[in-house]
């Protein structure tokens, strides 16, 4: 029966470079493994309170543990190609007995090995096609490596983005803009910017998904927590007597609109509303409405 074991090995590795594929190079709604893991740790911390210490690190534990289950079942997908065919199709270095060395422990030592292209060669395949499959697992880790590094890099400017977005509403809200300066052709620049901002971060939301399950810390930089003050200065916008200003509130809503539905498709699942759907990340993430008109209470993470 090695071909069962040859089998499941082969399923394993290629669900879990799906996953890669899917999660890095070409994101999709089914989200896969790294969502579900993702997803777990954020509900665990979340289930934990907000005074707990660690619960900031939730999206960087998140990420940490996708990568390290990447990397287990990688290397056992390959240990199960190899363990059928030990000892027999593998040299073993002078002192070990090859009888000893033919366990699934054994094959999971040579695949570790072999993924992390450290070459000991105590161990290794003899056959033919084995020892192709070996360069193609050392070939597998380093791509996996690489894999993770354009993670980290993509993800981390994502958040920068924002975060500086909730940094410039918290700045108008405290600013506390009139509507006789938004009615005019600078308010109608700002609410342009505004939208450009938006729409950018939407695209973070469907290109870097794993960056909605970090917290961001301080109510100023908690986009969670100023997304409110956007939807009013859409409403205020709306009412302006410069055709200008009002063009530009249309397009404000309507990118609002547009991250409302990335928001519920992916993540929140309320099928409400946009109102309802900034309501639900905002609790998701811990801010919880006090006042009204965009107006919040101290973060609680």
């Amino acid at each position: 029966m090695t071909w069962l074991p040859v089998l499941a090995g082969t399923a394993l590795v290629l669900f879990i470079l799906r996953d890669v594929f899917h999660t890095i190079w070409h994101p999709t709604r089914h989200g896969g493994l790294s969502r579900l893991v993702m997803r777990g740790v954020w509900r665990f911390s979340a289930h934990r309170g907000a005074r707990w210490r660690l619960v900031g690190l939730a999206g960087p534990v998140g990420m940490m543990t996708v990568v390290a289950v990447w990397s287990f079942g990688v290397a056992v997908g390959w240990a199960l190609l190899y363990w059928p065919y030990m000892p027999g199709d593998f040299s073993y270095a002078t002192g070990l007995d090859p009888a000893e060395h033919a366990s699934p422990v054994d094959a999971l030592y040579v695949s570790l090995v072999t993924l992390a292209t450290l070459g000991l060669g105590d161990i290794a395949p003899a056959s033919g096609w084995l020892r192709m499959l070996a360069p193609i697992e050392a070939l597998v880790g380093f791509a996996l490596l690489s894999a993770t590094v354009a993670w980290i890099l993509g993800i981390y400017p994502a958040l920068a983005r924002r975060r500086a977005l909730a940094l410039r509403l918290s700045h108008l809200r405290r600013s506390r803009v009139t509507a006789a300066a938004l009615d005019s052709a600078g308010g109608a620049a700002l609410l342009d910017g505004l939208a450009s901002a938006v729409s950018t971060v939407t695209v973070d939301f469907l290109q870097y998904a794993e960056s909605y399950y970090f917290y961001d810390g301080s109510e100023t930089i908690s986009l969670a927590g100023q997304l409110d003050h956007a939807v009013g200065l859409a409403d205020r916008a709306e009412l302006a007597a410069h055709p200008d200003v009002r063009l530009s509130a249309a397009v404000l809503r309507t990118a609002l609109d547009d991250l409302s539905a990335v928001l519920d498709g992916r993540f929140l699942r309320t099928g409400g509303p946009a109102g309802e759907v900034f309501a639900a990340y905002a609790a998701d993430h811990g801010r919880s409405r006090e006042n009204g008109g965009g107006e919040r209470g101290t973060p609680s993470t």
